[in-house]
């Protein structure tokens, strides 16, 4: 039986969350605390991922970190010290927010060791996942649960097969960012046939202005795909171009479909998109957004008039 067929229609329930990056954009934040725990409004941005998989059904979730990265570990597991120190306190609402990060999944790591791209962070991951089909969520994109595109991402794999990733269109001038895909139509309005796939192409080279960003939905064919890649941009080895080469097959881990998302992402990778995250946000919680909101008026107000 060629790997993966099978497990390619079954429903998955694995996530892999890379998380071994070193966030120097951040600096010096991040110099002792990993990127991926930077508060997004009150919670870090790494829960607000392990919450988009859980959401998807997806209850084991494997974390590929790195060094000094522990506070990741320790965020996930209980803290029985201060849950007592809450419940002496009669502190019920704080008590349960503390408890909901332990209580979200079964959460499992493993170091990554030497970074050599997001392929290498992906292929760290085969020992857990064996011959099942996983999710792949980036910490940089965290995508608004009204929009539940992960969930999608699995119908679609469930009904194809194969591979599916995540495309965003953007501006042209944009694309060199991001991996960029050619794609085709088919009979859904939201899904595309993926025909080939650039990392990062140079102005005037991208095939298209869909963009991956960062989720997808993987057959574990992908690994074999990922110990064939030699170091591409960068001298890593990109998972773009491991799914390049599948995008180009109909079996053995292909084809690759992309779901076409148009709905709420929040870019966190970046110092200012991170800052308009927090602010768009903490606009929409319903226990801080109205006043908050009316603050963010007047200090514009102020602004526009200096």
């Amino acid at each position: 039986m060629v790997r993966g067929m099978t497990e390619a229609r079954t429903r998955i329930t694995k996530a892999v969350i890379p998380a071994a990056g070193l966030g120097t954009r951040f600096l010096p934040a991040t110099k002792a605390t990993p990127k991926e725990m930077l508060p997004v409004v009150d919670k870090p941005a790494i829960q607000y991922v392990v919450e988009e998989a859980r959401a998807a059904n997806l209850s084991d979730v494997l974390m590929i970190t790195g060094r000094n990265k522990r506070a990741l570990e320790d965020h996930f597991d209980r803290n029985y010290e201060l849950e007592e120190a809450l419940t002496r306190k009669g502190d019920e609402s704080r008590l349960a927010r503390v408890r909901e990060s332990s209580d979200l999944a079964t959460m499992h790591y493993v170091r990554q060791g030497d970074p050599k791209g997001l392929g290498h962070a992906v292929l760290c991951a085969e020992p857990h996942v064996g011959d099942q089909s996983f999710a792949v969520l980036l910490g940089d994109d965290l995508i608004d649960p009204r929009d539940p595109l992960l969930s999608r991402m699995i119908d679609i794999q469930e009904q194809f097969g194969g591979s599916v990733i995540a495309l965003m269109e953007v501006d042209p001038a944009q694309i060199h960012l991001y991996g960029c895909a050619a794609i085709v139509p088919t009979a859904e309005a939201d899904v595309v046939r993926v025909t080939d796939l650039v990392e990062k192409p140079a102005a005037g080279e991208a095939p298209s202005s869909y963009a991956i960003i960062g989720r997808y939905v993987l057959d574990p064919a992908v690994f074999d795909a990922i110990k064939k890649t030699p170091p591409g941009r960068g001298g890593e080895i990109q998972l773009t171009d491991a799914l390049r080469e599948m995008s180009h097959r109909d079996d053995d881990g292909g084809p690759v479909h992309g779901v076409v998302f148009t709905g709420r992402r929040y870019d966190t990778g970046d110092r200012g998109d991170y800052l308009r995250a927090i602010v768009r946000l903490a606009c929409e919680r319903e226990d801080l957004g109205p006043d908050f909101r009316t603050w963010l008026r007047s200090y514009v107000t102020e602004e526009m008039q200096d």
